[in-house]
């Protein structure tokens, strides 16, 4: 069972939704944060937050899909703390739109952030965890958008698709060496977060100067109506995902709605069958986040 009570947590996107919650919740159990995030103002905002409420925080300025910046947080952890016991590597952005109107822009920078930040991650902070040789662990936050793939997300679906499969094969290298570090693999489903507003944090290098599609368009209004319908919050997943890491538990599927959805998939593909559309069923299944 992993306790959390004066270890050090580094989190990524840590200025709001998700990354945010973690920072909230690892604080109530009395751990030492390392907030990461590229919003400067927003991590400044709430690295003094939660010190103010008594917490033993510091952030540092990410660009996660930036191998050098993820190395300087690694070092910048060390500096403050000395150690690092949980890691969440949770950063991420989305583009919208049929796969033939995404631009080679969009392609970069969603698999820059959402799984390039989760390699630079696991390539960084686990050989420290390795040499410290004591109980760690590491949550990738994919989605259930990396488990089934619903129109008009497919950059976002295949840069889930990838966090799943390298978390999966990160529990089972893990487990090869023997060491006392697990990690998790975090698929929620729609909550109310930023993901919706990720467009912000686009580097300029990388920004498209044509007008939104039509698909585009009605692939944003959707998820954005889908988000806030979200009857769960980022403080509820992140008490879920803390209990996780506690258990030791692997599959954190926030919305247990969504598994029937799974299971038709797997079906679709044992049987040889045309894909069906994830999208089709009741609207409790729908989507990821």
């Amino acid at each position: 069972m992993f306790e959390f009570a004066g270890k050090v947590a580094v989190i990524t996107g840590a200025a709001s939704g998700f990354g945010r919650a973690f920072a909230d919740k690892g604080a109530a159990l009395g751990m030492k944060l390392v907030l990461a995030d590229v919003d400067e103002p927003a991590l400044a905002r709430a690295v003094d937050e939660l010190r103010a409420a008594g917490a033993d925080a510091i952030g540092v300025r990410t660009d996660v899909s930036r191998a050098d910046q993820v190395e300087a947080l690694a070092q910048a952890t060390l500096d403050a703390f000395g150690r690092v016991h949980l890691l969440f590597n949770n950063a991420g952005v989305g583009a919208l739109g049929y796969l033939w109107e995404c631009s080679a822009n969009d392609w970069s920078w969603v698999f820059g952030v959402n799984v390039m930040g989760v390699a630079h991650g696991v390539r960084v902070f686990t050989p420290i965890m390795l040499r410290q040789n004591e109980p760690a662990h590491i949550v990738n936050t994919a989605s259930v958008a990396g488990l089934l793939s619903p129109s008009a997300m497919g950059i976002y679906n295949a840069s889930k698709h990838a966090v799943v499969s390298l978390t999966e094969t990160l529990y089972h290298d893990l487990r090869q060496t023997g060491a006392p570090i697990g990690c998790s693999l975090l698929c929620p489903a729609y909550v109310p977060t930023g993901i919706t507003g990720s467009e912000r944090s686009r580097p300029a290098e990388l920004r498209d100067d044509a007008p939104p599609t039509e698909s585009r368009r009605a692939a944003d209004q959707q998820l954005r109506r889908a988000v806030q319908s979200g009857k769960k919050s980022a403080a509820d997943i992140a008490e879920r995902t803390f209990d996780a890491v506690r258990d030791g538990q692997f599959y954190i599927l926030t919305h247990a709605s969504i598994l029937e959805a799974v299971k038709l998939r797997h079906a679709d593909i044992e049987e040889r069958r045309l894909p069906t559309d994830p999208m089709s069923l009741r609207h409790d299944v729908k989507g990821g986040a």
